[in-house]
């Protein structure tokens, strides 16, 4: 029987249907012997992170895969900034932040192009014009994690709980910063965006005329003489997944909130890079996961490939990917497919429109479960529809990491309490029973 994990996550692999494919979603129209093999032979059925409808970013969606509460979570601000080795203290806050072209109209700031194309050179001039702000006592520094990209470290009597101002609609208002319902009288949120705001307003008002901007105007370029944020968090403290689940748990992923996500949780974590061929990078991962299964558990194997496609809004281009993605699988996973110790799990975190305005959106993603003793269903394709009618059915939030747990036996038998804390894996991590103990316990 299965005592380890190899969980695939394909990356907004979900999707919508659409004319030019045929009223298919990508998966559908994909080529994909690989994946498809794996459903007919195992399990499959439909899964949603959250609630189905709830559109999730990739960050929340594997909080809950990894079977930690939202109550846990940090905000993604503080998982990119633990990724990015960003130092971030624990009253700290982290905001993700971003360039863009901004116009001003009826006394507001309008997102004109959201991420310009700039040069590094460019790039840096406009970083160095606006990396450090005070205000009342609240530090605010800007750091580059890529491109025109990076996050806002605030440090002094400040809190996470503040809005965005990344509308994330071109042709509209940024939105104001504001301390969230219920925090509207709490100091530190009113510091927060109090400085952030004054952060962002003296940012526009170096970047609007900075000579990096005056050429790009003479030259017919947006300027970039705009900020915009989103998600602020601040970091929490956790049980460790393998203290949560009994698993030893590795990540193998490309981008810093995956890093981050791995450290805040402890799991180990193998950093890769991104190449123009997501099919060749995915058959490496999968010959990371292979050789460590001698040292973990449960192997998140992880691509971003699919979701990047999607957010081109281009259907042919994401089934491009897909089936790109399934010959690296098909590639290596058979000595995983042969190795009766070990469980595959293929599926996505969330689903993203490769049409539409949405960024993500909320239906439910397709979900494989392969490995000896796994119950084998009548479907013969791995895609949103034909899993449908699996044996698994439709798994929410935290099923998953219960289900994996159960083909793994190490699912716990409730009521059993073998640790003062209710674990959910069997054996816990218990204390061995002494004899010639004198200890007594005291209500």
């Amino acid at each position: 029987m299965p005592r380890k994990c190899v969980l695939i996550l394909l990356d907004g692999l979900g999707d919508r249907c659409y004319e030019q494919l045929m009223n298919q979603t990508p998966l559908q129209a994909a080529y994909t012997p690989a994946l498809d093999h794996l459903a007919e032979l195992g399990a499959s059925g439909l899964y949603h992170a959250s609630w189905a409808g709830q559109a999730l970013p990739s960050e929340n969606a594997h909080f809950a895969m990894f079977g930690y509460e939202m109550e846990e979570f940090p905000g993604r601000g503080a998982l990119e900034a633990l990724g990015a080795r960003i130092d971030l203290g624990p009253r700290d806050v982290a905001v993700l932040a971003h360039f863009v072209s901004v116009r001003e109209s009826d006394g507001c700031l309008v997102l004109e192009k959201d991420r310009p194309s700039a040069s590094q050179d460019e790039t840096a001039a406009l970083i160095h014009a606006v990396e450090e702000y005070e205000e009342g006592g609240v530090e605010v520094r800007f750091t580059q994690t890529k491109k025109l990209d990076g996050i806002l470290t605030l440090r002094g009597n400040v809190a996470p709980f503040v809005t965005d101002t990344d509308s994330m609609r071109e042709g509209h208002p940024l939105v104001e910063i504001k301390p969230w319902r219920g925090y509207q009288q709490d100091i530190a949120a009113r510091n927060t965006a109090k400085a952030l705001k004054a952060y962002l307003l003296g940012s526009y008002d170096k970047l609007k005329n900075h000579p990096v901007n005056e050429l790009r105007t003479q030259t017919g370029q947006p300027p970039i003489n705009g900020i915009a944020t989103q998600r602020a968090g601040r970091l929490k403290t956790v049980m460790p997944f393998s203290r949560k689940y009994g698993l030893r748990g590795l990540s193998i992923a490309s981008a810093f909130v995956y890093w981050g996500l791995a450290e805040y949780i402890g799991l180990y974590c193998e950093k890769v890079a991104d190449t123009a061929d997501p099919g060749r990078d995915f058959a490496e991962r999968l010959d990371i996961a292979r050789k460590a299964l001698d040292m973990y558990d449960f192997i998140h194997v992880h691509t971003k490939a699919t979701d990047e496609a999607a957010h081109k809004k281009d259907p042919m281009a994401k089934k491009s990917v897909i089936e790109s993605l399934d010959r690296g699988i098909g590639e290596k996973i058979g000595p995983l497919m042969d190795d009766p110790e070990v469980l595959i799990v293929v599926t996505a975190d969330h689903c993203t429109p490769s049409g539409g305005p949405l960024i993500h959106s909320g239906e439910t993603v397709p979900l494989t479960f392969f490995g000896q003793g796994i119950r084998r269903d009548g479907v013969k394709q791995f895609d949103e529809i034909s899993v449908a009618t699996g044996a698994l059915g439709n798994l929410r939030g935290k099923e998953l990491i219960y289900l994996i747990l159960n083909h793994l036996d190490r699912a716990k038998l409730k009521g059993i309490m073998d640790t003062p804390v209710d674990q959910p894996f069997w054996p816990g991590n218990y204390e061995a029973f002494k004899i010639g103990s004198d200890e007594t316990w005291k209500c």
